[in-house]
This record gives structure tokens, sequence and C-alpha cells, in this order.
């Protein structure tokens, strides 16, 4: 089962919630996606840090319901 547009951004609204999150239907099959989040919770830390925050913020569903997720992470 794909990860619904609003599945994906519920996960990671709740995660970030001062976030600005734009979401992007890569294939247009609920699997593959792009999200950009520009977080103050981001500020400091290395781009895999702030990857691995946004793949906790999915609760272990990478891999499953969502197949491919491509990052672009920064702090505002």
């Amino acid at each position: 089962m794909a990860m619904t547009r609003d599945t994906l951004e519920g996960f990671l609204s709740e995660a970030f919630p001062e976030a600005e999150i734009i979401l992007t239907d890569l294939a247009g099959d609920n699997d593959h996606w792009q999200a950009e989040i520009v977080s103050e919770q981001f500020r400091g830390k290395t781009r895999v840090a702030q990857h691995q925050m946004v793949y906790a913020a999915l609760k272990g569903k990478m891999g499953g319901e969502l197949h491919a997720l491509a990052l672009k992470t920064r702090a505002p």
C-alpha cells in the first residue's frame, strides 16, 4: 500500500509543526516522494542528522508504505 500525501504530510507536520513542507509526487503513484522541509529544528545539524530526524518522524514506514523519499532539508 502506498503512502498518500495526507499521511506523509501528517507524519512530517507532527514532527516539525513549525516547518515549511513542500511535497512532490515524483512518479504520480504515491510511492516516490520528494520532501522539501525548512525547519528551525535543523539549525546547526549536519545534513545526515537532518535526514535521520525526518526518517525518525516517519516511524518505520520508510521502505514499506513509503518506497522512495528524496529529501531537501535546511534551516530557515
